[in-house]
């Protein structure tokens, strides 16, 4: 089946497109959506670093610039040019209901457009979907923390083995950020041909949130084998 993956730059959206492929889905586009023209929503990702992460997994990104207003209806619109142009379904990184929609919305919206919602992850234990994350080889840092719950020295840390034991000792902490802890970019795993080295980066915090601002970046060749 052809789909298409919503993409955040993060982990999950990476994962659930990871394990889709593998259960056979064919992914034609990644698609995203902006708050502005250079920076994505809610991971708050410079646009150059998105076109790299698609660059290096060799499928093609589709970025649409939004307000909260007007999502539902454009995202439905978007939806409907990829169903024109063969798409049967829609691969997501949900694991619980997205905050702030509706129970259900994502079943609604697919349904209105008439593709199949495709959820590898939903559901799942998320400590074991992070373990799996790992383990199979993926590499992710945190960019964005909610510094009330996740302090600002959690960003630019890389999750890991680590990262795993340290988080699981926070008391009311997902660890997959479900509640909106934590957001990280995806720069390795299997998915990638060359891997996405962060190579400048600056901390700052506004309204309660911390944020790594990833100043420079490179693109590495994998070593064979890697």
């Amino acid at each position: 089946m052809k789909v298409v993956a919503s993409w955040s730059g993060g982990k999950d959206s990476c994962f659930a497109l990871y394990k889709a492929l593998k259960e056979g889905y064919k992914a034609s586009s990644l698609l995203t959506f902006m708050q502005s023209e250079t920076t994505t929503n809610f991971h708050a990702l410079n646009v150059k670093l998105l076109d790299a992460q698609a660059q290096a997994i060799g499928i093609p990104m589709f970025k649409r610039v939004t307000t909260p207003e007007a999502y539902e209806q454009q995202f439905k619109e978007t939806l409907l040019q990829f169903k024109m142009q063969g798409a049967e379904g829609l691969v997501t990184g949900d694991i619980y209901e997205v905050a702030g929609h509706e129970e259900r919305w994502l079943e609604r919206v697919c349904k209105e457009v008439g593709l199949k919602p495709i959820r590898p992850l939903w559901m799942g234990d998320t400590k074991q979907i992070f373990q799996d994350f790992i383990d199979a080889g993926f590499e992710a840092t945190v960019v964005r923390t909610k510094n009330a719950v996740v302090g600002e020295e959690w960003l630019g840390r890389q999750l890991n083995q680590q990262f795993l034991n340290d988080i699981l000792k926070l008391d009311n902490v997902d660890p997959c950020g479900e509640g909106g802890e934590y957001h990280t970019v995806i720069t390795d795993g299997p998915l990638f041909k060359n891997r996405i080295s962060l190579v400048e980066t600056k901390k700052s915090s506004s309204n309660g949130y911390g944020r790594l601002e990833i100043v420079r970046f490179g693109v590495v060749p994998k070593t064979k084998g890697a």
